[in-house]
């Protein structure tokens, strides 16, 4: 009723607002407009509760926005663009919903058949389906090819081209049979005639009656033939038709009067000295193997014989102690040899060929015992040192792989596999339980024998491959030639650290995979080099002690005599074996090769085969002299009781 009271109406004449009863219980006049007491309430998760809240709480998404601070909806993501149009932009779109220089380019999922349907029907006639219709057979393109081909594809021949294609080839085959039948074998077999060309050339037309566009001529049909007959070679040496499993012997005879072998070591050969001296002079020179010589090995623990691998396929075996002749030559390989290897007692050996084959021959017989391959190169063999473990062979392939063999069953029984290169060297350490490798991938890696997992990996920025890898006759360093031109030391202990103290330079090897090589003391390392020289270093001072210009190639390969201190073998590209030495004075016996011949010492003149005569006065030879002194340090090898009985007064006795 108050309220009714304080109503009046502002139409009403009569009334006036002085005239407004006023009652003390009226509210004041409002001054401040209202305010609402309820707290403001976030509603985003409205439209997780009621039903088709999105609709209208849905917030819009900037299309330039690549950053989105909450979880949007697929509506949301996928809604139309809101906002003023561009009127002065060619399509009206807006630059943020640009994805192709032309427009915006929506996402379709089509299968690829039937694209490359239409793709490739377009192209051949002209029309096509349109992708854009969502119903129906609408069609782009040339619609008057369209009617004329009834809306065919290229994978929707028709009746009649099926039945004429089937009639073409028909025919073809018919002319095909008939050319056979006119060719004559003797032709075809040859590639250097029209119809081998026209029958087994590689291309379209292959095997169809057409001609040549111009004749070979005599020298292209020549080069056909030559081309034909290697072929026919390599195919030949393949099946091991070729290339047959021989050897000669160009001995007097193969075993003594007394029936020993011809390889049987002279039971008075041994080690007189402990000290090793540099050779000074060339003493005798093997010739026999046509082309260069790519490794050699003396005979082990005598030395009276020494093998040779040749790239002339050959292996030959030269005596050392009495003739210097070549005493058998095994034929077998159908390529280059890359490898030689004796076992511990000599009486085998193996070689590795670039024919990819591995063989195992017997010494004496020159009979192929086994022969091994993986199908790849082998550019280095070894047998375990071990004398009950000479069945193992072990093998570093061109495939980054070392293959082990056990030989009496002739199975491949373990695979080392974790070099990224082709594997040069395979060196026995720590009592034969280890072995090192070196690769072509420029590092060096430490395998427990017989677990195919590497235990030491040693590869830096600095290094380069290392082909070649000796041990030091103590066993606790390893010398590793280095194709940046010098010879690095490491240790064979747990850590196989390198020796920075110790490091071997002066000669040129880059390119090359020249042999490093110990002097049987340790005193002195020795390698080729690819000049044809070979270097000589003292192991404690490091300092260059002798050079010998040995061939006029690579000096590829040096070994040291195991028992004639003096005594170094070299061999190169050249084809030719030196022998160099010392004060050879255990050649003073008449008969041995490549020595000094004393003809009178009264006269006190001596001569030999290759040097000019040299004058030896009686007073130098005494028991104080250099000579005497020589003698007696050396002992003159094997010969010794028989020099210092038959020469008294020479040596001062």
């Amino acid at each position: 009723m108050d309220l009714l009271q304080s109503y009046t109406d502002q139409n009403d004449e009569d009334g006036s607002p002085e005239q407004v009863a006023s009652s003390p219980e009226a509210s004041p006049p409002r001054l401040l407009p209202a305010k609402t007491s309820a707290p403001k309430v976030d509603d985003t998760l409205l439209a997780l509760t009621v039903a088709n809240a999105n609709q209208t709480l849905s917030k819009p998404i900037d299309p330039t926005q690549h950053l989105v601070a909450f979880n949007p909806t697929y509506d949301q993501l996928w809604a139309p663009i809101y906002g003023p149009s561009h009127p002065y932009a060619k399509d009206g779109i807006a630059q943020g919903m640009r994805n192709h220089k032309l427009g915006f380019v929506e996402d379709a999922s089509i299968e690829p058949f039937v694209f490359d349907e239409q793709y490739n029907t377009f192209h051949k006639y002209g029309y096509a389906a349109d992708p854009s219709a969502s119903a129906g057979n609408n069609y782009i393109g040339d619609m008057e090819a369209l009617q004329k081909n009834d809306a065919i594809s290229v994978y929707n021949i028709p009746q009649h081209e099926q039945k004429k294609r089937k009639i073409e080839k028909k025919k073809e085959m018919s002319e095909n049979e008939d050319v056979e039948e006119d060719l004559n074998l003797a032709e075809v077999d040859n590639p250097a005639s029209d119809v081998w060309l026209m029958k087994n050339r590689k291309s379209p037309w292959s095997g169809k009656k057409e001609g040549l566009e111009t004749e070979l001529t005599e020298e292209q049909k020549k080069y056909a033939e030559e081309y034909a007959k290697k072929k026919g070679e390599e195919k030949g040496s393949e099946k091991g038709e070729v290339t047959a499993d021989k050897s000669t012997f160009h001995g007097k005879e193969e075993r003594d009067y007394q029936g020993r072998s011809w390889i049987a070591p002279p039971k008075d050969a041994k080690a007189t000295n402990d000290h090793c001296y540099i050779p000074k002079r060339l003493v005798h020179t093997w010739s026999g193997h046509t082309k260069g010589v790519s490794a050699i090995r003396f005979f082990p623990k005598h030395g009276h014989l020494i093998l040779s691998a040749g790239m002339d396929t050959k292996v030959k075996i030269w005596d050392v102690f009495n003739s210097g002749k070549c005493m058998r030559t095994y034929m077998g390989h159908s390529q280059a040899v890359r490898d030689i290897s004796f076992c511990n007692d000599g009486s085998k050996f193996l070689t590795a060929g670039y024919d990819k084959k591995i063989k195992y021959w017997d010494t004496e017989t020159g009979q192929v015992i086994s022969t091994f391959s993986t199908g790849k190169i082998p550019y280095v063999v070894k047998l375990n040192p071990d004398d009950d473990k000479q069945n193992i062979l072990l093998a570093g392939m061109s495939d980054k792989k070392i293959v082990q063999w056990d030989m009496n069953t002739g199975q491949i029984t373990q695979e080392y596999d974790q070099h990224l290169g082709a594997v040069n060297t395979i060196t026995f350490v720590d009592n034969n339980r280890r072995f090192v490798t070196s690769s072509d991938d420029k590092s060096l890696r430490v395998w427990e024998f017989g677990i195919p997992v590497v235990i030491k990996y040693i590869s830096e920025p600095h290094m380069h491959s290392m082909p070649s890898i000796s041990v030091h006759p103590n066993t606790n360093w390893l010398a590793a030639q280095s194709l940046d031109n010098q010879i690095l030391i490491y240790s064979t202990r747990e850590r196989f650290q390198l020796n920075k103290k110790k490091r071997f330079a002066g000669h040129i090897v880059a390119g090359y995979a020249c042999q490093v090589n110990f002097s049987p003391d340790g005193r002195f390392v020795m390698s080729g080099d690819g000049e044809g020289k070979c270097w000589f270093w003292d192991w404690k001072s490091c300092k260059v002690f002798r050079t010998l210009k040995c061939h006029e190639g690579v000096c590829i390969g040096c070994e040291w005599h195991p028992l004639e201190q003096s005594k170094v073998a070299t061999c190169g590209w050249d084809g030719l074996i030196k022998y160099c030495a010392g004060i050879d004075l255990g050649s003073l016996v008449p008969g041995r090769f490549g020595g000094l011949n004393f003809a009178s010492c009264k006269e006190g003149k001596s001569s030999h085969s290759q040097d000019k005569p040299t004058e030896l006065s009686y007073g130098q030879i005494t028991s104080k002299s250099p000579l005497h002194a020589m003698v007696e340090s050396l002992s003159l090898g094997h010969f010794s009781e028989f020099v210092k009985k038959s020469y008294p007064s020479a040596v001062g006795c």
